[in-house]
């Protein structure tokens, strides 16, 4: 533990015992914790060490230290140094992990270690943004067009260059042939996000405007991607 000249004030924090909570909550602590106003705390309660909150919490003005109480027991606290940032540009996490405790919670904390692994860990060679597109273009391949899109909103926030979405389109016509692009992807929301994200930028819309449009359409809570 270190810079925890607030380590004192953790009695008083909100306590959030999410453990065994069905579906995603991250979206309900996000909301809570942009709220509280700097001073205050929020302590959270999970059978897996909270890792895909850590980078959300930060970006809204938290700092954070965990414990291990038990055995599939963690204890997140969430310290509030400075307002900032706002739950809209919160990046989206796989809610999909929340689930894995029900059936095993070792299967939940697996889970998690592995999400940070691919994601998070500074061993990766290849780009975020890289690693994004071809997580986009291997969900497409499998059918998972949900996290195809979520890939590629996270891309396009994380500064990637459309251009870059050309290439992978026009890859996926090749690789997937000129008959099946034509009847499943063109009339996605896959596709329309892309789509939008031209369209937006030759009327030379600033990225910002573009992301909050893609969020509006798009993302994961609307439901848009089967």
């Amino acid at each position: 533990m270190k810079n925890l000249e607030w380590k004192d004030k953790v009695a008083s924090f909100k306590k959030v015992d999410v453990r065994g909570i069905a579906g995603n909550f991250l979206d309900g602590l996000k909301k809570q914790a942009a709220k509280l106003p700097v001073g205050e705390g929020m302590e959270v309660i999970q059978s897996f060490e909270p890792i895909p909150l850590y980078e959300i919490m930060e970006m809204l003005g938290y700092v954070h230290y965990t414990e291990k109480t038990a055995e599939h027991e963690y204890h997140a606290y969430f310290y509030r140094t400075e307002e900032k940032g706002n739950v809209e540009d919160a990046p989206e996490r796989p809610a999909v992990i929340t689930n894995y405790p029900m059936i095993d919670e070792k299967l939940g904390e697996l889970a998690v270690e592995f999400w940070d692994m691919t994601w998070k860990s500074e061993k990766r060679y290849l780009d975020y943004n890289i690693r994004l597109l071809l997580s986009l273009a291997n969900a497409v391949g499998a059918g998972r067009m949900r996290q195809a899109m979520r890939e590629l909103l996270k891309a396009y926030a994380n500064g990637l260059d459309s251009r870059a979405l050309d290439d992978v389109f026009e890859q996926l016509a090749w690789n997937m042939g000129i008959g099946f692009f034509s009847s499943e992807i063109a009339p996605s929301p896959l596709f329309h996000a892309y789509k939008l994200i031209k369209q937006m930028e030759k009327q030379g819309k600033e990225r910002d405007e573009i992301n909050q449009m893609l969020r509006e359409k798009f993302s994961d809570k609307k439901g848009v991607c089967k």
